[in-house]
């Protein structure tokens, strides 16, 4: 099985932002014990901060995997293009969000993705990230 993680703006910050609400650990340290707990997945990664990058990695990745993990972080709230791209494909998507965004300010709570996904996952740190591995392996 191929998942693909596409991560949006300034999630190649983690544990260097806000490490309240976003925790202490890299995504990258957090992605290399994803990828040893789940040895017979094969992985992609993707992580931009230009919104038409991530339209493209979506289009892309599609093609070539069982499914997709994406944190569209700030874009949630604002791409209709993120949220036409997902409908578009045919691979399930499911969103992921480190916090949970709907205790925090009222803008974070309009997702133009999450009604094109197959679910959504929020506030459960990265281990939101495992859970839809899950998802997908028992799918």
């Amino acid at each position: 099985m191929k998942i693909a993680i596409i991560n949006g703006p300034n999630l190649n910050l983690l544990g260097q932002r806000e490490p309240g609400i976003y925790g202490a650990d890299s995504f990258e340290s957090f992605f290399e014990k994803l990828k040893a707990k789940y040895p017979a997945i094969s992985f992609e990664y993707f992580q931009s901060n230009v919104e038409g990058e991530l339209v493209n990695a979506l289009q892309h990745l599609a093609n070539d995997v069982e499914g997709i993990i994406l944190n569209p972080a700030a874009y949630t709230h604002t791409s209709v293009a993120i949220g036409d791209c997902i409908a578009a494909i045919k691979t399930p998507v499911v969103e992921v969000h480190i916090s949970n965004v709907h205790a925090r300010e009222e803008f974070r709570r309009l997702s133009h993705v999450s009604a094109k996904a197959a679910g959504t996952i929020c506030g459960l740190g990265l281990d939101g990230y495992r859970l839809a591995v899950e998802y997908f392996i028992n799918r």
